[in-house]
């Protein structure tokens, strides 16, 4: 098995490496503001509590109704309420991952959207 190895990766010596590590340690969060950042994050985590809760209320439909309390109005929205929560209590935790990536693609595109900045590696 031959391994083909590349020969234009960048030296340690060469300043196109140093230019490409401070690139992937900012990301694509050039731009942006701290207060955008916490609103992109605030917003992907509600989106997946959203999703999270619409799938804890399908779940939940799929369940007989409990006899022991008997049901009613106000066992609904005690439980729609309760499920939500649950929702919201897992995606701080970590939830199904949906909101990094929702977070990390709205930065991205408010980056691009903001000024997208060309960076010349060979300077």
């Amino acid at each position: 098995m031959d391994i083909e190895i590349p020969q234009n990766i960048p030296t340690a010596g060469d300043g196109a490496a140093e230019k490409a590590r401070q690139l992937q340690r900012q990301g694509n969060t050039a731009g942006l503001s701290e207060k955008q950042r916490i609103q992109a994050k605030k917003v992907s985590q509600d989106f997946e509590g959203l999703f999270v809760g619409m799938m804890i209320k399908s779940m939940r439909s799929t369940v007989n109704e409990d006899k022991l309390t008997g049901g009613g109005h106000g066992e609904e929205a005690f439980q729609s309420i309760l499920d939500q929560e649950y929702a919201n209590a897992a995606v701080k935790r970590g939830g199904l991952g949906l909101a990094k990536l929702i977070e990390k693609e709205i930065i991205r595109q408010e980056s691009n959207r903001i000024a997208p900045k060309k960076v010349d590696l060979h300077e």
